[in-house]
């Protein structure tokens, strides 16, 4: 789609600030959904009923949903228009938060997460689009525009993880849902005063079944993952699973090859150093995530921590990464090169999550958790911008929404995967067993192993695969600039 296809409907320029702000806090929000539960993990587990395996599903059914539509969310406002699915998107989101405050049971709080993560499916390529109409024509403004757009992540992170505390310590965990409710109602009522209308009317139809494919392979690979450790590795039931969900995902790519308007063309692919970047973003949340998840658990359950104080000990961590996206790994794409900082940020990452691995039953925040989480974070916010900024940059002009729809599917899918993996390695080395302490730190110290291998191993690829841009490549095209945060 032009970004110019629909000047004539957007707003007055004097209203296009809160136009981007309400962009903004849908980034916002669309990440902070996936961090906010955190820190209410113990207190949902024990009031629903969870086991400590499954406990991974109230982040997998949002991140899985998320991850499986987001492709699906982009064609939709292609074919329906930007601010209509954008509106529905709220919608959806707010009746999926409305339900999982409200569960009772394992299976209503799950499907709650699902729903919310089809809500953020649809409002983030909507958002993106919308953004585009308002600012694509004033090239300077656009990069203002990007830059907040692309700081609402990591905010939404770092607040995520404080008011997940806060909300879980002093109201109660269904509040961690609930507080979407509001934000949505007002996101909805000023969606037609403030957004543009137009767009749409793209040719073609909906691809709902490469869509259904792709969810709900991923969804069976992950099940079969986690839930291997109780029901064994070599069972009928894992491996059965295990192939349903790898042939749901073959169907996928064999839809995808066959369609004239598939939601992802293939042939995408063949262009140099765009699969070689989301598979860096692939690597990266799948060795993310799981540091994040179990090192909740482990402040909570082995050290003893109440949700508040939970929630805080993880924000210098945040704030880090907030700092080190906006600020530093900008400067040191600047003077490195892309390919130099993906890979370095990947390796101290590594080192971050070899570092937490060493944390003891008796252990203190400030000697097992704050050194090495700040580490690790550092890691993060180097490795995440130029990835991300190489993967998008990467394709031709106008397949440039197609890159931002699947480098955000490979890094959430990445998550999903990563911590299923991770989940089933920490419960075979004892992290089911609450209670025991020693038995808990084992199980944890083993996920914040296999992350850091997950890790090493993206650099490494990032090493052999990515190629570093000619200064000329990089300088023709300006939408590279933004994407990494450079000026």
């Amino acid at each position: 789609m032009s970004p110019a296809s629909n000047q004539a409907a957007s707003p007055p320029a004097s209203r296009r600030r809160w136009a981007l702000a309400l962009i903004a806090a849908a980034q916002f929000m669309v990440i902070m959904d996936t961090s906010i539960i955190g820190v209410a993990l113990p207190r949902i587990q024990q009031d629903l009923g969870f086991s400590q395996q499954d406990l991974s599903w109230v982040f997998n059914a949002y991140v899985i949903a998320l991850g499986g539509l987001l492709l699906l969310g982009g064609r939709l406002a292609d074919l329906f228009g930007a601010r209509t699915m954008f509106a529905t998107g709220w919608l959806v989101l707010l009746a999926g938060s409305a339900v999982a405050g409200a569960a009772g049971t394992v299976a209503v709080e799950l499907t709650g997460r699902a729903v919310q993560g089809a809500g953020a499916a649809l409002i983030a390529p909507s958002a993106l689009t919308l953004l585009m109409m308002l600012f694509g024509s004033q090239p300077r403004e656009l990069t203002k525009a990007l830059a907040l757009y692309g700081a609402a992540a990591p905010a939404g992170g770092t607040a995520g993880v404080f008011l997940g505390g806060v909300i879980t310590e002093y109201a109660s965990w269904p509040w961690v849902f609930y507080i979407n409710i509001p934000i949505a109602v007002l996101a909805l009522i000023a969606i037609p005063k403030l957004m543009p209308g137009g767009g749409g009317g793209a040719r073609g139809s909906v691809d709902a079944i490469g869509a259904l494919t792709v969810t709900l392979g991923l969804g069976a690979v992950v099940y079969a993952i986690v839930r291997a450790p109780e029901a064994g590795w070599g069972s009928a039931q894992t491996w059965g699973v295990m192939a349903a969900g790898i042939i749901l995902l073959a169907a996928f790519l064999g839809l995808q090859a066959a369609r004239r308007a598939p939601l992802m063309p293939l042939s995408i692919f063949r262009t140099p150093n765009l699969a070689a970047a989301n598979l860096a973003q692939f690597l990266l949340g799948a060795a993310w995530i799981p540091m994040w998840f179990f090192l909740n658990l482990y402040l909570q359950q082995v050290l003893g921590y109440s949700a508040f104080p939970s929630g805080a000990a993880l924000l210098p961590m945040t704030v880090l990464i907030m700092v080190g996206m906006i600020v530093l790994a900008p400067r040191a794409i600047g003077r490195f090169g892309p390919k130099a900082i993906t890979v370095a940020g990947l390796a101290v990452l590594a080192a971050g999550m070899g570092w937490l691995s060493l944390l003891r039953p008796s252990g203190t925040f400030w000697v097992d958790v704050l050194p090495a989480s700040l580490v690790a974070a550092f890691g993060m916010s180097l490795a995440f911008i130029p990835s991300l900024g190489t993967a998008i940059s990467s394709a031709r002009p106008e397949q440039g929404g197609l890159a931002s729809g699947i480098v955000n599917t490979s890094y959430q899918v990445g998550s999903a995967l990563g911590l299923a993996a991770m989940t089933a390695l920490a419960s075979a080395q004892g992290a089911d067993r609450l209670g025991d302490l020693p038995a808990l730190t084992d199980g944890f110290s083993a996920a914040f192993v296999g992350a850091g291998l997950i890790a090493l191993a993206g650099a490494l690829l990032a090493v052999l695969t990515l190629r570093a841009p000619r200064q000329k490549d990089i300088s023709d095209r300006p939408v590279d600039h933004q994407a990494t945060g450079r000026r």
